[in-house]
Order: C-alpha cells, then sequence, then structure tokens
C-alpha cells in the first residue's frame, strides 16, 4: 500500500496485551514511529507526555480495561487528541457500541485482516492530518485577525490622544492632563477590581473626557474669570457634543469613550449634567473619571490658578463623598494615593507663564 511520508512518519501509540504482532504489521507497511506498551497506566503518562497522531488499544487489557483506559485519556489536557482505533477479540454488538460512544473512531475485530488493519490506520492518520492542517490554519488566521486588531486599535488610540491633546490644548491645559487621568483612572480601577483587559481600556479612553471642548467658542473657554450662568449652560455643552464627536465609531474604544466623555460631570448626589443621573446609575467609568479629573484639576499649576495644597484638596474630596463622588471610589481613591501620587510627579506640567 502506498503511504504519503506524513503517514510513514505519524507517531502511533499501540495498548495491547500482545502489541508486537501490531508493531510488525504496521513496520513491514512502512510505520516509522510506533511506540508499543502492553500497561495501561504507562501508557497514560505517555499519552500525557507526547503528541501522538493515532492510539491503537485492546479492550482486554490488566489491571485497567480499555473503556477505563479511554476514559483516562479523555481527561488530558490536548489541544488536539488523536483518532482511537480499538482492538478486540470480543464479538459483543453493545461492546463495540460502548467504545464507539466513548473516544473510539473506528472499531477492528481480532484476529485481524492485516490488509484491513493498514488501511484503518491509514485512514485514520489522514483524517488526523486534515484535522491538524485545519487547526494550524484556524490559529494562523485568529494570529493575524489578533495582530490586524492590536494595530486597529494602536491606531485609534493614537488617534485619540491627538484628539485629547487638541482639546486640551485649546482649554490651556497640557498633554500631560490627559496622561495623568489616563493613568489615575487606570489606577482607581485596578483598586476597585477591573481586570487588565478593563484597565488598558478606561486607561486608553478617559483622556477623551474633554474632546467636546472643540466646540465650545474660546470667549467661553478660554475666559480668564469665573462663567456667568449663561456660558456655563454652553460649556456643560462639551460633554454631550464630545459624545456626539465619538458616537461616529463603532470600535470599543471608542464607545467607551463616549460613555466617559458623557458621564464625568454627573454628580453621585444628582446634581450633575448633562442628565442629572445618580448613585449607581452613573457609568462606573464616568464616576471614576470625575474623581480623576477633579484631582487632577485642583493639583496642577496653571496659568490663571495655584495648585491647591494635598491635605486641601484630600479634605474636599473627603467631604465630597457621598455628593459629588462615589463614596466606594473615595475610599479606593485614598488607598490608591501613593500610586496616584507617583504619577503626578512623573508627568509634572512645566508651565512657565
Amino acid at each position: 500500500m502506498f503511504l504519503r511520508n506524513e503517514t510513514k512518519t505519524a507517531s502511533i501509540l499501540v495498548v495491547d496485551n500482545d502489541p508486537f504482532n501490531i508493531d510488525s504489521v504496521l513496520n513491514t507497511e512502512g510505520f516509522t514511529n510506533v511506540m508499543v506498551i502492553n500497561n495501561p497506566a504507562e501508557a497514560v503518562q505517555l499519552y500525557k507526555d507526547q503528541d501522538f497522531d493515532l492510539v491503537l488499544l485492546d479492550i482486554c487489557l490488566p489491571e485497567m480495561d480499555g473503556f477505563q483506559l479511554m476514559d483516562q485519556l479523555s481527561m488530558a489536557i490536548k489541544d488536539l487528541h488523536p483518532p482511537v482505533l480499538v482492538l478486540t477479540a470480543l464479538k459483543d454488538r453493545e461492546i463495540r457500541l460502548k467504545a464507539l460512544n466513548s473516544i473510539a473512531q473506528d472499531f477492528l475485530q481480532k484476529p485481524f485482516d492485516k490488509e484491513e488493519l493498514v488501511c484503518r490506520v491509514s485512514n485514520l492518520l489522514e483524517m488526523h492530518n486534515s484535522q491538524k492542517l485545519l487547526e494550524n490554519y484556524s490559529r494562523s488566521l485568529e494570529k493575524l485577525a489578533q495582530e490586524r486588531t492590536k494595530k486597529i486599535e494602536k491606531t485609534q488610540t493614537e488617534i485619540l490622544d491627538c484628539l485629547a491633546y487638541a482639546a486640551e490644548y485649546r482649554d490651556m491645559d497640557t498633554a500631560n492632563h490627559t496622561i495623568r487621568v489616563g493613568w489615575y483612572s487606570r489606577i482607581i480601577a485596578e483598586k476597585y477590581g477591573f481586570k487588565d483587559d478593563e484597565l488598558n481600556l478606561i486607561q486608553q479612553a478617559a483622556p477623551m473626557h474633554d474632546i467636546g471642548k472643540i466646540g465650545i467658542s474660546d470667549s467661553i473657554l478660554l475666559k480668564p474669570g469665573k462663567l456667568d450662568k449663561a456660558e456655563f449652560e454652553k460649556m456643560k455643552l462639551h460633554t454631550e457634543i464630545g459624545a456626539e464627536i465619538l458616537s461616529k465609531s463603532n470600535s470599543r474604544i471608542m464607545k467607551y469613550a463616549k460613555i466617559i466623555a458623557l458621564s464625568h460631570h454627573e454628580k453621585w448626589n444628582g446634581a450633575g449634567y448633562p442628565k442629572g443621573l445618580a448613585g449607581y446609575k452613573i457609568p462606573i467609568s464616568g464616576r471614576i473619571v470625575a474623581l480623576a479629573d477633579v484631582f487632577d484639576a485642583l493639583s496642577m499649576k496653571r496659568p490663571y490658578k495655584t495648585p491647591w495644597p494635598l491635605e486641601k484638596i484630600l479634605n474636599l474630596i473627603k467631604e465630597e463623598s457621598g455628593e459629588h463622588f462615589d463614596p466606594h471610589l473615595v475610599k479606593v481613591f485614598l488607598d490608591s494615593l501613593p500610586a496616584i501620587l507617583e504619577i503626578k510627579e512623573k508627568y509634572e506640567d512645566e508651565i512657565t507663564a
């Protein structure tokens, strides 16, 4: 019988009371990588340690029968389990059906016909090789998709960073403000219990919280004094403008940034804007960024203001617990203060004016 090279060199495990007869047939027919064994316990360990392309086993084995052995093999952690060919002298139909209802792919009665054995072994190896090719192809596609997704996300993040910087540039803040708010949000979120993927998401999206300021006129945005009521109403629109800008994309980061832009001025007591949400109705990302943003705004020097002392900022945050801020997040923030202050020092602004 003609055998392809992949079939000749396939790794075959034979577990049988008298495996050498099978081994002799397979070697004669050109199979070069056959391992024979008659101890089921050793077979289980070999199966776990090595990758086989085919397993031939007898039902009648010492200490552990073929069904128990198949149960053990099925529990081994494998990316792709090899096919199992059951060999037995038992003629009971129920035995055959039980084997095929387990992990066995095929069944051969003893004494077996040599040519039939070789045909069944070859067919199962060809099937397994096709499965491996499909598995490898699937993994390659998945890897390619992941690489492309990472490139897309990297590009999106770069665009978000540029837009965030543009918004802060008009507001006389610095790009470091957006960096710090991103890091502060990540630190708070991690302490709160976010997982790695969510941490990356909030750090990338948080800097976009004030993107809507692009749509606010300079006369309001750059006014050195306090805004009057009408001006403040127009300033409040930056939350909805930002959400509208970010709604133009279906990407996960943009959707997350949209939620933050719209909700980071909501207050725990319901007195915030634009929707007057209260308590847990405010998205957790918005609640986190609200705290990070206020801390940064108060702690950094600007041409029109001096930074608040740390103690004064912390007192305000504590006072606003349950009013402006989520009380649990205030505790998380205070517990995270050493890490917060490290970021503050690392990304300190340099303002000469």
